[in-house]
């Protein structure tokens, strides 16, 4: 059995079914990606009003949060579930969301859909990225989570995390999108200097630092990782579909902070990955229906407790490629 393969798999449920949840919806995709950016600038200026450390550090967690969210948003794109104009699903996805976050979303993709075809395994670039490194090797204590955790707030681990992250998305492995990536080079440049003259006019550079960058370089690539680790990694048996990622069910402040638009339920997303962000819950409660997917599903409760918890027991941590 492949690892992308639902159709293999005893789901027991209907097409008619599941045909309503592959339909998109490009007003409820395009409202997100506003909310994102109003929650933001709404964050800058209440913290530019009532600027203390606190406050602060406060915004330094909304902003990272949103920024998250907003990459959320352009995966569901990367699998053209915004517009379905797929050049303008791109370019709008490129100068909403992936130029100001420094990547674009073709070479995100180039990436992405290999992880799919080659769920961890060796032709899982993902998965091979990170194999091995210390912050992805499970179990591990509590306290060293922690610690790794509270690492990207001194910046450090954040730059780390960017270099490594800009390395694997910038490299094009594909002669033919040679020309593709030409024009997303030029449209990116044509973006940042416009950024850049923006700020110099409008004396714009501190508040750039204070509130883009180093949220950037902290919060952003906190809750990344954590979602990464909570995506593939920590007690995972890794011998069935089912078994090689899990979904986490979450409250209010875990959607907020941890998993912004759905992306929790990150098992329905690799059985269908078609199904757009704001059908998943109901992807979700239709697997659940099903005998085989109830029992074998890998479902943690909550991100505070629940995978907190399975992150320090010990695991199966070699995939079978079987």
């Amino acid at each position: 059995m492949t690892h992308n393969d639902a159709n293999d798999l005893n789901l027991s449920v209907k097409p008619t079914d599941l045909k309503p949840l592959f339909k998109t919806n490009a007003f409820r995709h395009a409202s997100a990606i506003a909310l994102d950016w109003l929650i933001i600038a709404a964050t800058i200026i209440a913290c530019s009003y009532y600027f203390t450390w606190y406050t602060y550090l406060v915004a330094v967690l909304v902003i990272g949060a949103r920024m998250h969210a907003l990459a959320i948003l352009m995966h569901d794109a990367s699998h053209y579930r915004f517009l379905k104009n797929r050049k303008w699903n791109d370019r709008m996805t490129n100068w909403l969301i992936m130029y100001p976050l420094f990547s674009s979303i073709e070479v995100y993709r180039q990436n992405h859909m290999r992880h799919h075809r080659h769920l961890n395994t060796e032709d899982d670039p993902d998965w091979v990225s990170k194999l091995g490194k210390k912050s992805f090797t499970f179990p591990k204590t509590k306290q060293a989570f922690l610690l790794q955790i509270l690492s990207y707030f001194t910046l450090v681990q954040g730059i780390k995390d960017a270099i490594w992250f800009l390395k694997r998305f910038s490299v094009s492995t594909e002669a033919k999108q040679k020309k593709a990536k030409g024009q997303k080079n030029r449209a990116s440049l044509i973006f940042m200097l416009t950024l850049f003259a923006l700020l110099t006019v409008f004396n714009g550079w501190a508040y750039y630092g204070l509130f883009w960058v180093i949220p950037y370089l902290s919060t952003f690539f906190m809750f990344q990782y954590i979602r990464s680790v909570a995506e593939h990694f920590g007690e995972l048996a890794y011998d069935h579909l089912l078994t090689s990622t899990r979904t986490v069910k979450t409250n209010l402040l875990e959607q907020f902070l941890l998993a912004p638009h759905n992306v929790g339920y990150h098992l329905e997303h690799h059985l269908y990955p078609a199904v757009p962000f704001y059908n998943l819950p109901k992807l979700h409660n239709l697997l659940m229906e099903g005998e085989d997917y109830k029992e074998k599903a890998h479902v943690t409760q909550g991100y505070f407790v629940g995978l907190f918890n399975e992150l320090g027991k010990v695991g199966e941590l070699i995939p079978q490629n079987g």
